[in-house]
Order: structure tokens, then C-alpha cells, then sequence
């Protein structure tokens, strides 16, 4: 099953259940019928209630879970039927993760955590280095690079996140509530460097907001309600 070129990523009919904790052996059903395209260059904004299966439907579409039926594709790759060795792989090589907390190694200086996917991916450090300084510089923290985590404030980690998740050159990021704990100024902030990287690395982003003002500044906007996309 080969994809048009323009879709980067793409779902179709997955579902999604969860053991209830009633303790009555009952299922709580969070994606019933998700179906999705991204295209090149596109920025497609995900909306909908607290709890409703939005971090679900990204994690399935990252590979960092399965649903119980459908399918995710990456291109022409068939993202739900990987092997375990074979998707982790495949996630550092292809795919950008952008989260509400960062996720950055507090023992490793911002350069070292924007250096990480590289090496894992089997890059030499002179490059590595190279790459991950560009891209902090790109980002406004070329005075920065020695530091740790706990000497950032919240937007600047966010920066160093964001340039992590771009090391690789994946045609996709994946962003859940990359706003979702900084002040005003700094949602402005990261939303426009995410919004500047679709025309500087012509990337695709797939972002999970509550906020209907991030929402409209994407492409399209997709609302999850009663486990389906609208």
C-alpha cells in the first residue's frame, strides 16, 4: 500500500481501549475511528477536552504505542506493524518529539542533550556537535551550550528541546502541549520558531493544544470528540 508522496503521515481507522478501573473487566474505548493526513510542510493542530485521547492518538502516531486496530504510515512504512527493535530505530531516525516537560537529561549540558539523538543514531561526535551548536544558535542560546537543565528557565529548556527534536532532520515533529506550562511571552515565542521551521526545514508538525489561539495559527484544525478526528 503506497501513500501519495505529498502525505508524510497518515492513520486510518485506528482504535484505541483501555481496562476500566471499575475493576469489572469492562474496556474504556478513547479512539474509535481516527483517521488522519498529514501533509509536507503542513501544520495540523489537534483540539479537544482534557483526558478525550489527544497524547494517546500522538503517542500511537509516534510509535511509542500500539492501538488495538488501524494503521499508521509514515510515507510508504507501516509504522503499526514494526518490531519493537526495528520502530526504535525508526523513531530516532524519522521522527521529532517535542513535550510539555522537556524530557532533557539533567545530567548533560543543553548541547550534550540536543548532541543525544545523533550519537544513538550512530553519528560521529565532531558532527554531532556541529549540528546540535547550529541549531541552539538557531534557537538564541549559543550562550547556553554548557549549561544544564536546572540553569534554564522553562521557555529556554523548551528551545533545547525543540532543537533536540530536530537533530535527525525528521520530516515530522510531533509536539503535545509544547506551551502548555510558560508564560504568554514564551507560547509566543516557541509557537513562532515551530511555525519558522516549517519554511527553514520544511518540516511537517503535528500539535496538541487547548489553547484556540495556537490552533489558528495552524493549517488545520482537528477537533478529538467521542474518539473520532473532525
Amino acid at each position: 500500500m503506497i501513500k501519495s508522496i505529498e502525505t508524510v503521515l497518515s492513520c486510518n481507522q485506528l482504535k484505541k481501549s483501555f481496562s476500566s478501573q471499575s475493576g469489572n473487566g469492562s474496556r474504556l474505548e478513547v479512539l474509535t475511528d481516527v483517521n488522519l493526513k498529514v501533509r509536507k510542510a503542513e501544520i495540523a493542530a489537534i483540539v479537544g477536552s482534557s483526558g478525550c485521547g489527544k497524547s494517546t492518538l500522538l503517542h500511537i502516531l509516534g510509535g511509542l504505542d500500539k492501538p488495538d486496530s488501524g494503521e499508521v504510515w509514515w510515507g510508504d512504512q507501516a509504522v503499526h506493524k514494526m518490531k519493537p527493535d526495528y520502530i526504535a530505530e525508526f523513531r530516532n531516525k524519522r521522527i521529532g518529539f517535542v513535550f510539555q516537560f522537556h524530557h532533557l537529561l539533567p545530567e548533560f549540558t543543553a548541547l550534550e542533550n540536543v548532541m543525544m539523538p545523533a550519537l544513538i543514531g550512530g553519528a560521529g561526535k565532531k558532527d554531532a556537535e556541529k549540528r546540535a551548536a547550529e541549531l541552539l544558535e538557531r534557537f538564541g542560546l549559543s550562550e547556553r551550550l554548557d549549561h544544564r537543565p536546572s540553569k534554564l528557565s522553562g521557555g529556554e529548556q523548551q528551545r533545547v528541546s525543540m532543537a533536540r527534536a530536530l537533530t535527525n532532520r525528521p520530516p515530522v515533529i510531533l509536539a503535545d502541549e509544547p506551551t502548555g506550562n510558560l508564560d504568554e511571552g514564551n507560547t509566543d515565542s516557541i509557537l513562532s520558531l515551530l511555525l519558522e521551521l516549517r519554511k527553514t526545514e520544511n518540516v511537517s508538525i503535528v500539535l496538541i493544544t487547548h489553547e484556540k489561539e495556537i490552533a489558528n495559527r495552524c493549517d488545520t484544525i482537528y477537533t478529538l470528540q467521542n474518539g473520532v478526528l473532525v
